[in-house]
């Protein structure tokens, strides 16, 4: 897509939406000869108490058995090559709301929270947890559309294999988007030994689509196109002109810092306009500390712009902190949160590895760095501001217009 909005041919794409449409036809040729049974199902009342709750969680796993799931599919390829685009496509054309769409990071952030709900809230242990966390998962929805999908933590990878056999058992249909091939998922993590099956599963479950062939990077090429406008800042003046863009913006509001609540614990905003909603941090606030996807989740649900300062060039000595700038700008990006920068260097420059790193971060940053571009570009910046949405299938999904008033080439108003 270009800036402009136009549809351009792309023959890798077009291959990637040739297995998009075998799905398509498959799941809805599945809904459409099981509908009067589940028609029939959706008829049954259940109360709220205990056997209520077993009553609909029979419900969702005898939909989700009446006939076997189409396979689903995982498409990988380089950076801004298109991926999201084909599973978006996708996931708009597919009619009803029995599908979900979200970030991988913001999923497994749910998954943990829903086990966690489980244990302390309904002394649920063992499979059980599990049992919970699935049939919330299937109550969102059964085709699961997951961006990014990106293994790093210990945690999440130890439990990949029993969360999505107990979900393909029950009729889930996966659809995801990857910088990695199956094979090099989680690569050189720790114990991968134990991560090997659920390579083997996936595998099984979906039909893998390579898009590497493609050396087009659609966002790159919208950052580019755009001109007029400033919101990532380098140079020796970088650092005064964002301090302007902040006054502009921010002027006879009050600024102050706050705080916000998330899993039970406090994340500090240093300056922040409330009314007008907007954030500024510094690097040091958001990526040197110990935050994570929750921490940044709230900040991109309260906040549709938000400032950084003092972005630095870093190398594999800073893997930890490239990593969370990796989960805060997917955060962003996925929120649709305007983001305005000042750097040390250009998004491509900003980590500086070897050809011989072997590190998970070097090969993810180059998302980040083509996100980046794109968060420079025009079409980005009129997009609007989905405050609190991590699963685009949500009825009550809340989308909020922000547009920023920095230049006359941009958008004249903030909408909060």
């Amino acid at each position: 897509m270009t800036e402009e909005g136009e549809l351009l041919y792309d023959a890798h794409q077009m291959r990637a939406l040739k297995y998009m449409e075998r799905l398509h036809t498959e799941w809805t040729k599945r809904v459409e000869s099981d509908y009067p049974v589940q028609a029939e199902e959706e008829k049954k009342e259940t109360s709220s108490s205990f056997w209520g709750f077993l009553s609909s969680t029979s419900k969702v796993i005898q939909k989700a058995t009446l006939s076997p799931p189409p396979k689903g599919v995982y498409l990988h390829g380089g950076v801004g090559c298109g991926k999201t685009f084909c599973m978006d496509l996708f996931f708009d054309s597919l009619p009803g709301d029995d599908k979900q769409r979200v970030h991988f990071h913001a999923f497994m952030l749910r998954i943990h929270q829903q086990m966690h709900e489980a244990k302390e809230l309904e002394g649920l242990e063992g499979a059980a947890m599990f049992t919970r966390a699935v049939h919330k998962t299937l109550e969102r929805g059964r085709v699961v559309c997951l961006d990014e999908f990106q293994v790093t933590d210990v945690a999440d990878a130890m439990i990949l294999k029993r969360l999505f056999t107990m979900l393909f058992d029950r009729g889930a249909v996966l659809v995801a988007t990857s910088n990695r091939p199956p094979q090099d998922l989680y690569l050189h993590g720790l114990q991968r030994d134990r991560f090997l099956p659920f390579i083997d599963l996936l595998e099984e479950k979906c039909d893998v689509v390579s898009m590497w062939d493609s050396t087009t990077d659609y966002r790159l090429i919208a950052g580019r196109d755009s001109k007029g406008k400033k919101v990532y800042f380098v140079g020796k003046d970088s650092k005064r002109e964002l301090d302007a863009a902040f006054v502009q913006m921010t002027e006879g509001f009050s600024i102050r810092s706050t705080s916000l609540s998330t899993q039970g614990r406090l994340v500090h905003v240093p300056r922040a306009s409330l009314t007008r909603g907007i954030a500024r941090f510094s690097f040091e606030d958001l990526c040197t500390k110990a935050l994570g996807a929750a921490d940044y989740l709230i900040i991109s649900q309260t906040f549709h712009t938000v400032f950084v300062e003092g972005i630095p060039r870093m190398d594999r000595n800073q893997a930890n902190w490239v990593r969370r700038l990796i989960v805060l700008i997917d955060t962003l990006y996925e929120a649709n949160v305007k983001l305005i920068v000042q750097a040390a260097a250009e998004p491509t420059d900003l980590f500086v590895t070897s050809k011989d790193d072997v590190l998970e971060e070097s090969f993810a940053f180059d998302r980040t760095a083509s996100r980046l571009e794109e968060m420079r570009s025009e079409s980005y910046v009129q997009k609007q501001w989905l405050r609190g949405v991590t699963n685009k299938s949500t009825p009550d999904s809340k989308r909020v217009e922000s547009k920023l008033r920095l230049e006359p080439s941009l958008s004249e108003n903030i909408v909060s």
